[in-house]
């Protein structure tokens, strides 16, 4: 990364120099702070012809620096990554131009947070996560308890139906029979009412003997 910077800043002809007319960056801020990395974001006048930014990051009470510096770019905004749990920083923020670089904008203090609080912030996300979980399974929960009263409500109407026609079924037997034994009498088994009127002759019947009177 630093050689392509270094390249390209000799394509552009950017030297080290401080360029008087362009303006530092404006609103430096920092944001998504954690133990160990943030974001710092930052503005740019309108008129400023910016091609790349540069960032100084040091800690607190040490002389060492993190310089980070890219060009070709029009972001507004750099990760810091590698920061140490509950430490002070100090962040300057200078735009550059084919001109040269800006002054450094008004120095940005922040603290990272310590790994306990980075602990209980997740353990805090976890809980949220768990707890609509939770509602989750409980609306899901009740779903399923009324479909199933429902399902239930339905085979209990079913087997109801079901017992009021088994016991009709008898009554209906009952009531045939009564009609066919009606249609039958002693009198006559096979029960019809045109057989009564003209029985059949019995052939094996005793014929009364016929007598011929002749008178002289």
């Amino acid at each position: 990364m630093g050689t392509f910077v270094v390249l390209l800043l000799s394509l552009f002809g950017v030297s080290s120099v401080v360029a008087d007319s362009l303006a530092p960056p404006v609103n430096v801020s920092i944001r998504d702070l954690k133990a160990n990395s943030a974001a710092v974001t930052w503005d740019i006048p309108d008129a400023d012809p910016v091609i790349g930014f540069a960032i100084t990051q040091q800690k607190k009470d040490v002389r060492m620096l993190r310089f980070i510096q890219e060009v070709n770019t029009t972001t507004r905004s750099c990760a810091l990554w590698d920061l140490e749990a509950d430490t002070d920083y100090i962040v300057h923020v200078q735009s550059i131009s084919v001109h040269g670089t800006s002054p450094p904008s008004e120095p940005l203090r922040f603290r990272t947070p310590k790994e306990s609080e980075r602990q209980a912030s997740k353990d805090e996300v976890t809980m949220e996560e768990v707890g609509q979980t939770t509602q989750l399974r409980a609306g899901e929960l009740i779903i399923i308890v009324v479909v199933l009263i429902m399902w239930a409500g339905v085979i209990a109407l079913f087997c109801r139906q079901y017992d009021i026609i088994k016991d009709n079924e008898p009554n209906n037997n009952k009531d045939k029979a009564k009609n066919s034994s009606e249609c039958s009498t002693p009198e006559h088994p096979t029960g019809g009412l045109l057989r009564s009127k003209f029985p059949k002759n019995n052939t094996n019947a005793k014929r009364s003997p016929s007598v011929t009177i002749i008178e002289v």
